[in-house]
């Protein structure tokens, strides 16, 4: 009997280290998907902006992107209502027109996201590409700022001096960039370094509020995920067309909305369409710090693959500028000291609300979330046991 323990206990240790070497193989994972997705994306836009040829209309590749986003979301939930096309109809139908007031809700961000998204194509194509990289981690204080203004969140002295430090690195890269080019662009006479700083900026702002915004809506509602993209997406869709008409209506009418597509542009769109919904299943599997981790190893990524393929000069001043925004964003992505319950006797201890794996990430357009809950619906369960329904 004492023997038939010992035996159950050994493979229970076993099991626990195989699971934990599967967990750390998954974080793994996710930090080089994260890294892939954060720095590919901003590579890709430069290098299609600013390659000699037919240049692509930005606001159709906005809706392009759209457009898969909401399909991947509904093939998703199709695919959560057990390929039940009658139960998923009525479900959107109920979720999106019966419930209108709750969609409405959406439009203003969703309105947001879509200028976001156009402005990151003219900031990309004005910018070089590291210097971008470097200078859109701003969105990183906005949507602090307007966490606590809006949601009255507190942050940490930590935190608080990493967006000190965030704020100085990128003015450092700004006064070091002022005025400067990328040499082996043939087209560059036509980039404004202005409008593109302009640009970054305002997408920065527009980040912050509408992420702030979502996080107040997700926390008053039980709709899933999956659903807030496709009102999202519907939105957007909308909005995308009315602007591609506004801003390209004439060109796109005489050239034809694919005009200037190539297979390189094509991996731009489905890099924005899919990124976010791509880290919402990677994501599950890390925390907060290797996301910072990831996000300044994709600077690095960014800076040393623009020195070959643009000519990105790096000096002194924007090496020290770069560190300070990646020492930033790691910082404020270092959780919280736990606070200490009243009760010495009891010694018990608990996480802070900023600190539990519940949050948000928006890329792209894309709503993501990490809380365990959402992403098991569709997820499959990397322990292998079954959770109780």
């Amino acid at each position: 009997m004492a023997e038939g323990n010992f035996t159950k206990v050994g493979e229970e240790k076993e099991g626990s280290r195989s699971q934990s070497e599967a967990n750390r193989k998954l974080k793994y994972i996710s930090l080089a998907v994260l890294v892939v997705q954060n720095a590919s994306l901003i590579l890709s836009i430069r290098f299609v902006r600013t390659i000699p040829g037919d240049r692509f209309y930005a606001t159709s590749a906005v809706v392009m992107a759209e457009v898969l986003k909401v399909l991947t979301c509904l093939l998703i939930i199709l695919l959560q209502k057990r390929m039940n096309v009658k139960q998923t109809a009525l479900f959107l139908f109920d979720s999106i027109v019966v419930q209108y007031k709750d969609t409405l809700k959406l439009a203003v961000p969703s309105l947001i996201y879509t200028l976001q998204n156009n402005l990151q194509y003219i900031a990309i194509s004005n910018l070089p590409a590291a210097t971008f990289q470097v200078t859109y981690q701003l969105k990183i204080l906005t949507t602090a700022l307007f966490s606590v203004l809006m949601l009255r969140k507190s942050l940490s002295r930590v935190q608080w001096v990493s967006l000190l430090l965030l704020f100085t690195g990128v003015a450092v890269v700004q006064v070091q960039q002022e005025g400067k080019k990328e040499s082996s662009v043939s087209d560059s006479s036509s980039q404004n370094y202005v409008v593109g700083l302009v640009a970054v900026v305002i997408s920065c702002l527009s980040s912050g509020f509408a992420g702030v915004y979502f996080e107040k809506i997700l926390k008053g509602s039980s709709a899933s995920v999956w659903l807030r993209n496709v009102q999202l997406g519907v939105f957007g869709t909308a909005l995308g067309l009315l602007g591609m008409w506004w801003n390209d209506g004439t060109g796109i009418a005489n050239n034809g909305f694919f005009f200037g597509y190539t297979s390189m542009v094509w991996c731009v769109i489905f890099n924005q369409a899919f990124g976010g919904l791509l880290v919402a299943m990677v994501v599950k599997y890390a925390d907060n710090i290797l996301k910072g981790f990831a996000t300044s190893f994709s600077i690095i990524v960014s800076t040393v693959a623009s020195i070959y393929l643009f000519g990105f000069h790096v000096d002194l001043m924007f090496t020290a500028g770069a560190g300070m925004v990646i020492g930033a964003v790691y910082m404020y992505s270092l959780p919280k000291a736990p606070s200490i319950l009243a009760g010495i006797g009891t010694g018990a201890v608990m996480e802070s609300d900023d600190n539990r794996n519940v949050g948000m990430s928006k890329n792209g357009g894309s709503l993501t979330t990490e809380e365990n809950g959402e992403m098991d619906s569709f997820l499959p369960n990397v322990s292998g046991k079954q959770k109780g329904s």
